[in-house]
This record gives C-alpha cells, structure tokens and sequence, in this order.
C-alpha cells in the first residue's frame, strides 16, 4: 500500500513515477519522463515517493480465504530466466502472493506456501500437478488437489496478464547488473499487485 499524505500530486501519477523507476529507469530519466507525460516534477520527488513506498503493506490480512490458487510461470531477466510464484483468491481474483526464484524445488515451493499460511492460515491448494507441489504440502499437511477447469482457467489468464506487462522488462528496460538479485523486480511486483488488488476492491465496492 502506498500513502502519501500531504502530497498534491495526484496518485495515479505517482504510480506512473514508480512505475517507470522500478522499470529499470533512473531517478532523473523516471521524473523526466514524468514531466513530459503528464505533470512536471523533479528527480527529488521521486526519490521521496519511493522511500514513502512500502511493500510490505501490499498483502494484507484478508478475512476469507476460500483456497489458494497457485502456479509459477518463466519470465526473463537480462540474460537470466527466474521464476515467478503467484496465489491468488479464486473468488474475487485478488492475488494474495508472489515470489521470485532462480529454479523450482520442493523446499522453494513449501517456502512459497508456508509464507501463505503465515499470512491467511491454512486453506487447500489447487495447483497444475507440478511435481514440488504435492511433497510440500505434505509437509505443511495441507490438502491439495489439482486445478479443475475453473481454476486452471483463472490462473491462466491472471499469469498471461502479469506476463504482458512484463515483457517491457528485457525490452526496454534490459537489467545490466552484475549478479542482479532482483529486488528491482520484486519492487515493480508489489506495485503492481497493489494496483491489481486496489481495482478489484474498487469493483467489489461498486457491485
């Protein structure tokens, strides 16, 4: 979640701001870019935004959790391909989890699903049959099943919408960093979650 209290420009826009920095951009080309768009602010601006940012607020205690979805999908990075790990809520589609890895394993998997418990409590979890999945729940003692049509369906098409807006990273915003570990990437994750969960409440909310 992201707060910014006595700030009169307009937050969409400062989404924009850290959107374009957690791209890859630098602060002055970020604010550039900013100003020429949309609304004239200076590199310093953006600076404050991004220490007012805090991940960590992004998934929050929800208080129903029918199950947990769960899949991982290939995305590139520079010359690197890592892997995503996403939950999400089938009922309402929020996303209630994300993590990045360099491959997939048991131990990454039951580290993904143990943070979900630690978080929302323990709920069954429908997966796509990858072989990480069952030993793991196992060792949460979690009941898991395979996804039926419905959830394959909703999982699917939240990866393939999270995946066309990645595609911008290798691009356009190629990661150059030596032995990168990614928090850049997780950053412009957490944004985006953020925005994706504010809209379906937004919709909740009207419905």
């Amino acid at each position: 979640m992201v707060r910014f209290k006595r700030n009169r420009t307009p937050s969409k826009y400062v989404y924009y701001a850290l959107h374009l920095y957690f791209s890859g951009l630098s602060l002055r080309k970020a604010s550039q870019i900013l100003s020429i768009t949309f609304i004239k602010r200076n590199h310093v601006s953006v600076w404050n935004w991004i220490q007012q940012y805090k991940p960590k607020r992004v998934f929050l205690k929800r208080n129903k959790v029918s199950e947990f979805i769960v899949d991982e999908t290939v995305f590139k990075v520079g010359n690197e391909f890592v892997i995503l790990w996403i939950a999400i809520e089938p009922l309402d589609k929020t996303i209630l989890g994300i993590h990045i890895s360099a491959e997939r394993t048991i131990l990454i998997a039951e580290q993904f699903l143990q943070n979900l418990i630690r978080k929302y409590g323990k709920h069954r979890i429908s997966t796509d049959g990858g072989t990480w999945y069952p030993q793991a729940c196992k060792f949460l003692k979690i009941k898991h099943h395979l996804h039926c049509s419905f959830e394959k369906s909703i999982i699917e098409r939240t990866i393939q919408y999270i995946k066309d807006r990645t595609e911008s990273f290798d691009d356009y915003f190629p990661c150059t960093k030596q032995k990168c570990k990614l928090q850049h990437i997780m950053n412009w994750f957490n944004l985006f979650v953020n925005m994706h969960n504010k809209v379906i409440e937004k919709k909740i909310v009207v419905n």
